[in-house]
């Protein structure tokens, strides 16, 4: 056998050992990195997973878990240059995970939950921004997992907060309190909100509705629709359909409530049983 090609068989054999071998210390570093991750020590977290896409740069888990690092030590609503960091960083790498593999639902569902929770803390067209992109990604959540309760609701709660601030600055202008019953009297301000709103609210409707569909007990999308459908009521001309959608949302903050006792109810029951079981 010519000594070129046993220069080039054990090449090969030494890059295969090689990789082999990175592929070994880069799961290291990934075991390493959740055990700090779950020890609360973030930065190590950070620099293990780091090291075990170094070794390994198709590794999912460690891109996913180095996202995550990042993301939890960001603290929404913080504004430093540090803690902005965490969420450009935190956003880069779930971008990077999508990129790979563009059907991650856990990437999907941080990159929302980071764009919305961004959005609480600014204002304006900004905000609306941020709360456009959050919507985004729910709906590409949506398509990846079409029974992703939490992506529907995400989707009501932010079409109830586009909403929410106009109907209650109107109510102000009106000189009306919160707690004083609709419909608005005014007919071109309510004829203002409708042009703005109304396409919104009916989303938002849908969107906590099909959340409702997928999980009958989901309590907290029980609440939110009650409040679109209780705050859309104002935009109507008579009082009698006023009083229809306010007992409509009467309903579902009824079914809210009694989805939180039963819940509430087999949490303790199941506390109890594990305390007798413990006992025994």
């Amino acid at each position: 056998m010519p000594s070129r090609i046993l220069l080039a068989l054990a090449a090969g054999t030494l890059l295969l050992f090689t990789t082999g071998c990175d592929k070994l210390k880069s799961r290291d570093h990934l075991n390493q990195g959740v055990a700090a991750y779950k020890s609360a020590k973030y930065n190590d977290a950070v620099e293990h997973f780091k090291q075990a896409l170094a070794l390994d740069p198709d590794s999912p888990n460690a891109r996913v878990y180095l996202a995550t690092a990042y993301m939890v030590q960001w603290i929404p609503g913080a504004d430093s240059p540090e803690n902005n960091e965490f969420a450009k960083k935190a956003k880069e790498e779930f971008i990077n995970v999508l990129n790979k593999a563009p059907d991650d639902k856990t990437a999907l569902a941080y990159l929302a939950s980071l764009a919305f929770n961004q959005a609480s803390s600014l204002t304006g067209d900004k905000k609306i921004e941020k709360f456009d992109e959050a919507a985004s990604w729910n709906h590409k959540l949506i398509a990846v997992d079409p029974k992703s309760k939490e992506a529907y609701y995400n989707l009501g709660v932010i079409s109830w907060a586009k909403w929410h601030p106009g109907l209650m600055q109107a109510r102000a202008n009106l000189r009306m309190k919160p707690e004083d019953p609709g419909p608005l009297a005014d007919k071109k301000v309510k004829e203002q909100l409708r042009a703005q709103y109304s396409g919104i609210v009916e989303e938002g409707v849908q969107s906590l509705k099909k959340a409702i569909e997928i999980d009958k007990d989901y309590d907290d999308a029980m609440a939110y629709i009650n409040l679109l459908i209780r705050e859309r009521a104002d935009l109507l001309d008579s009082k009698e359909e006023y009083n229809k959608q306010v007992a409509e949302a009467d309903a579902y903050l009824q079914r809210a409530l009694d989805a939180k006792k039963a819940k509430a109810l087999a949490a303790e029951k199941a506390a109890q049983s594990g305390s007798i079981n413990r006992e025994k």
